[in-house]
């Protein structure tokens, strides 16, 4: 993506308007946020510890790096992540657009080649010139000035010391990323590729199952090493990222009709319908890694290892990441932030991504859309406005800051007050998004 600074007239605005914003973690959020403000002029200056000292779940130095998966979800207007994604894009969503750029196969999922996907967000933003990098560990943030904090869950360090006591505290649970495996150690003789119904053009790589497979794969899962976390309650975990071994515990058939469901499959070997799949999508551009879908975990290395290859097609498997857990944090948004998701009690600070109480990817990178936007109109002298509530983007912020409880939320059909005829609501919601920007390009 080549940015266009006559093109977009940077060049043209008065000394007076470029002006410069702190923003603290250039993850998915922080991106967005930065995005939006360059586009308005405004300087950056961006502050990243990745140099310094990377997270648990970090390896790269570039910006909008993704740990837990390589998909953004569905696609389809009818899915609440697929409305969601086609509201951001009205605002000009610049993870979207690297996303569709370096998309790899994954049927009605947007996956990525998540290197590619990463260097493209980093080399758009540095190509705007209107960026100043910072490699450091903020402590705290200074009252001069505007601050987006936007370090994501995983926040820690003097930065967490300081949140912690300007918002009473966190809350936790936890997640888990899956392993990715060598392509070249599957055994093609036993997989299968297709996509369930049919519906794809064969973005998926099958280990089928049978019972007895099954039955010896989920009695060494459930009894398998796992790595001891401090404080760890399985009441904390996050249900779209719960261990493959959670899932497993809570009955002998959950994997089936969960993660590991073999409906709309057929077995090309002898035409039936295995009795479990463990489905396998391609990780970069090249199909040389492959993420091993639904099985986030916190096995030790070496179980992982063993229990991986006793997949069928799998026993020669080469684990290029292990899958961790790690514990994720959360502000009470709802109680120290206003509906511009900026501190009651320090008003140049916002807060933006899974730190704000939303839970996922594109609903993260969302928040920082929102963020940016709002701060860029600030410096155009312009009243700050909010997603109106009827769309999926006002929906998730309207909860996020004013729910009685605030638990991790991502997008859903139920916040916008029902689930009966999906495609209508989402018809409406878009429909209302698109006549607030034309409102706002009026303001």
């Amino acid at each position: 993506m080549v940015y266009d600074r006559e093109k977009r007239g940077i060049d043209s605005l008065p000394f007076e308007k470029i002006s410069k914003v702190h923003v603290v973690g250039a993850g998915l959020a922080g991106s967005e946020t930065i995005w939006q403000l360059v586009k308005c002029g405004l300087k950056v200056n961006v502050h990243e510890m990745k140099i310094i000292r990377k997270s648990p779940v970090h390896v790269s130095n570039d910006f909008a790096e993704l740990v837990c998966s390589n998909s953004f979800k569905s696609v389809e207007l009818k899915n609440a992540e697929g409305l969601l994604k086609e509201e951001m894009a009205l605002w000009d969503s610049l993870i979207l657009k690297c996303a569709y750029e370096n998309r790899v196969p994954a049927g009605k999922a947007l996956a990525v080649d998540r290197n590619a996907f990463s260097k493209c967000v980093t080399e758009t933003l540095l190509g705007t010139g209107l960026i100043e990098i910072t490699w450091e560990e903020v402590e705290a943030p200074s009252a001069d000035g505007i601050w987006v904090i936007a370090t994501g869950p995983t926040t820690n360090g003097k930065l967490a010391e300081w949140i912690r006591n300007e918002t009473g505290g966190f809350f936790n649970f936890f997640d888990a990323i899956a392993p990715i495996i060598d392509a070249d150690s599957i055994d093609m003789s036993v997989c299968f590729i297709g996509d369930r119904y049919g519906v794809g053009s064969g973005d998926y790589i099958n280990c089928p199952m049978n019972k007895e497979e099954y039955e010896l794969f989920w009695n060494e899962l459930i009894n398998a090493q796992v790595i001891e976390m401090k404080d760890f309650d399985r009441k904390m975990l996050f249900e779209r990222c719960q261990p493959i071994e959670e899932i497993a515990r809570s009955g002998k058939d959950a994997m089936r009709y969960g993660p590991f469901k073999p409906v709309g499959l057929i077995d090309p070997r002898n035409g039936k319908e295995p009795y479990a799949v463990v489905q396998l999508r391609k990780e970069n551009i090249k199909g040389s890694m492959y993420n091993v879908v639904g099985f986030q975990t916190r096995l030790k290395w070496g179980e992982q290892k063993r229990i991986i290859q006793l997949i069928p097609g799998l026993q020669n498997a080469q684990i290029l990441r292990y899958g961790v857990m790690h514990r994720n944090s959360y502000i009470d948004s709802p109680k120290v932030l206003d509906r511009f998701l900026r501190l009651k009690k320090k008003t140049n600070v916002f807060f933006t991504g899974q730190i704000t109480g939303v839970e996922g990817y594109v609903e993260s990178a969302m928040t920082g859309i929102y963020v940016g936007m709002n701060i860029s109109r600030m410096f155009s002298g312009k009243e700050m406005i909010s997603f109106p509530v009827d769309t999926m983007c006002g929906a998730l912020i309207n909860y996020i800051t004013t729910a009685n409880e605030l638990k991790p939320m991502y997008a859903n059909f139920g916040l916008l007050g029902g689930t009966k005829d999906r495609e209508k609501m989402a018809r409406h919601s878009l429909d209302m998004m698109n006549r607030f920007l034309e409102e706002v390009k009026r303001k």
